[in-house]
Parts: C-alpha cells; structure tokens; sequence
C-alpha cells in the first residue's frame, strides 16, 4: 500500500476560498437536451494559455494508486512544449474530495513542483463520491475564464447520473471537455462517468493500477490538447492521442488557446 500523506496547515488547497459548495440539483432530459442544444451554438472561447482542471477521487479506496497519481502529474508538463512548442504554457488546478463532505480546490500553478507539493499533503480519507461537487466548481471556474479540459480520476460514482448530467450540460457549454479516467471495473462508475465524456465531448478510459505507463501517456496527451486543443493532439500522434481522437467530436469539445 502506497505511504499516506497528512495535509498540513501550510497547505494552499485549505486556503483558497474553503470548500468547493455543495449544491443539489434536479435534471430532466429536457433539460440536458436544452444544454446540449445550447453548446452546439456557443462558440468557442479563446485564451492566451491552456488552463486545465485536475480533479481526484482522494476517498480511502484510492489510497494504493494516490502515489502513482503524484507521480503522472509531473508528466502532463512534459507534453506541453512537445506539443505547442516554447510558447505554450499550461496551468493546472488540483481539485480533490476526500471524506464526508470536503473538497477542495488549489491556486492555479504552472510549475511542476508546486503542483507536487500540493498532492503531496493530501492523504486520502474514507467517504463517498463527490463528483457533483468537482464538475460544478470547474463549472464556475470557466465563467470566469476558459478552461480548457477536466481530468477526472476516480474508481467509483455513488450520486445521481441525471443530477451530474446537469453539470455536465452546463460544462459542454462553456466548452470543457471531461477526460474521465475510470480505474477498476465498478459498473455503475463506467456509465457515469461515459455519460458525463459523451455530453461534454471529452473521452471515457478504462485502466488499472498496472497500466501506469499507459495512463502517464494519456494523460501527456491530454495536456497537449489543452494546451494546443485538437491539432496539437493530432501533432502528438502515438496511441494515446489516437484513442483520445476517436472520443472526440470532429470539431473537439473544448476551446483552443491562442498562440
């Protein structure tokens, strides 16, 4: 079992404006058909850098993989240049649950170790899902300015799929796409976490805590899209990217930066 990590109270996550809110919704397929209706008319937003959310499931099943995680991150920054070249940049958001009712979002960093430390004094805790949680502050974050993808990593989902599809819609909307990497085999998370890929037009994976390398070059492509948005994508080429490409609509689900 991987070695736990306390959170300290230097901790920047336990700063940044305290929890992310827990908000119940109600859905109906009226309403997801409106917000899909409604993003396919929303055009594309534009930044100067590709801004990418990093969300985990820290709840205590995760506890053998939360090292790997830490690992993999660094990763995604290594893509960036390969991608775009010297003028890209990315930043990147750590947002996590854990617990009975805490989740919690960092600063947006663009340096590597600032991100490491951050996961570094993050423990993992028993509880159930928050995913609802996780996909309404990114949700908020792009009203105020582009985001350009959302990585999820979670092994479970324990909350209404239409109350998430919700979100979801409103995420297709300000044109997030939701990479959602599924570790294990749990049923019901496969159908969520597909159904939220498939409104916001991001990609569902499936791995497996022996398929480190596999997921490290997933999510290296991911960080390539947000940073270069489907060109850079198709630039990265390798087998990721591919399986990535086939997800995702013709036209990409997410803004592309300038460069």
């Amino acid at each position: 079992m991987a070695k736990s990590h306390k959170t300290g109270p230097d901790n920047p996550i336990s700063k940044r404006k305290g929890s992310v809110p827990n908000q119940a919704q109600t859905s109906s397929k009226s309403d997801i058909a409106a917000f899909l209706s409604a993003a396919r008319t929303v055009a594309p937003s534009q930044s100067g850098a590709g801004r990418l959310a990093f969300a985990l499931d820290a709840t205590m099943s995760r506890q053998p993989t939360w090292d790997i995680a830490c690992q993999l991150q660094a990763q995604m920054f290594d893509a960036v240049g390969e991608a775009g070249g010297k003028n890209a940049d990315l930043s990147v958001q750590l947002v996590y649950f854990r617990g009975l009712d805490e989740c919690r979002a960092s600063r947006w960093v663009t340096d590597t170790a600032q991100l490491a430390g951050l996961m570094s004094r993050i423990d993992c805790r028993g509880g159930q899902t928050q995913i609802g949680r996780v996909l309404r502050h990114v949700a908020d974050e792009a009203k105020a300015k582009p985001v350009n993808a959302l990585v999820y990593i979670g092994d479970a989902m324990e909350e209404n799929i239409d109350k998430l599809a919700v979100t979801a819609g409103e995420l297709a909307i300000r044109k997030v796409p939701c990479f959602m990497f599924h570790e294990g085999n749990d049923p019901a998370a496969a159908t969520g976490f597909r159904e939220i890929a498939r409104i916001t037009g991001g990609a569902y994976v499936r791995f497996d805590q022996n398929a480190a390398s596999e997921l490290a070059q997933l999510l290296r492509a991911v960080a390539a899209y947000a940073t270069g948005g489907r060109v850079a994508l198709e630039k990265a080429g390798g087998s990721a990217a591919r399986l990535l490409l086939e997800q995702l609509p013709p036209s990409g689900g997410g803004s592309s930066p300038k460069k």
